[in-house]
């Protein structure tokens, strides 16, 4: 179900880090940044490392900018995937935060954010994130969806998908291959009423977009390249679409 790829490079969790604050929305504790003013929500979905992660609360705070009210919620309840604890390997602790749970646990958020107002939501997933993410957009609860070097995501899920996606994958990741990604693009082509957009970034890593090195510029510039296409989707398919229906 999964490799070790899955859980490479685990970040130095912080949780005072990035520029927003914590608080509860639909029952879970989320990293929450931007206007509380905005109309327009974006869910960051985690990968296992959970909502601590530095350069995710970093990516929020870039996308908030963009004048998007950002959520990161807390899908592991205080209890992220941790390498160092040999006592509960990946396999054991998946079966306490299954990306099921996950999508059911997403549906009071998205209540949440809409009696606040919200008329538009877009998710991005990265990793176990992307699971949730395509489960989302599969039902329709969000507007459009990014997918980014996700895991668990099949052929089946990518042929179920009713809103505008994007798939940003790895060259070199074991979980969504670039000859899965290619099979990705084929059938999302054939679906000519959904906008999608498949992209594969040569010589980086699964969780390339969010587990970076902060001194490796070669890193950084392929994930902030991948950030960017991710903002312009959301800029595109959640704030132009929901101002063309104004």
């Amino acid at each position: 179900m999964s490799g070790p790829q899955c859980c490479a490079n685990p970040p130095n969790l912080d949780p005072s880090s990035g520029a927003g604050r914590v608080e509860q929305l639909g029952g879970l504790d989320a990293y929450v940044v931007g206007s509380q003013d905005s109309k327009l929500a974006i869910l960051l979905l985690s990968d296992v490392f959970g909502y601590e992660a530095p350069n995710l609360r970093k990516l929020a705070d870039k996308v908030a900018a963009a004048g998007f009210y950002v959520v990161v919620p807390d899908y592991f309840c205080g209890d992220p995937f941790a390498p160092e604890n040999h006592e509960r390997p990946f396999m054991v602790w998946i079966k306490d935060h299954g990306t099921d749970k996950g999508f059911e646990d997403t549906k009071p958020v998205i209540q949440a954010l809409k009696s606040k107002g919200i008329s538009t939501i877009g998710a991005a997933g990265f990793c176990w994130g992307g699971k949730v993410a395509v489960e989302l957009a599969k039902c329709e609860l969000v507007q459009a969806a990014v997918l980014l070097h996700p895991s668990f995501v099949t052929l089946d899920d990518i042929k179920g998908v009713k809103v505008p996606i994007a798939v940003l994958g790895a060259e070199i990741d074991q979980m969504s291959t670039p000859e899965l990604l290619k099979q990705f693009e084929e059938v999302l082509s054939a679906k000519s009423e959904i906008d999608a957009f498949v992209k594969i970034f040569p010589k980086v890593s699964h969780g390339w977009t969010v587990r970076y090195k902060v001194e490796d510029e070669a890193a950084v510039k392929s994930a902030e390249e991948a950030h960017s296409d991710m903002i312009q989707w959301f800029v595109k398919f959640v704030k132009e679409e929901t101002t063309l229906h104004l």
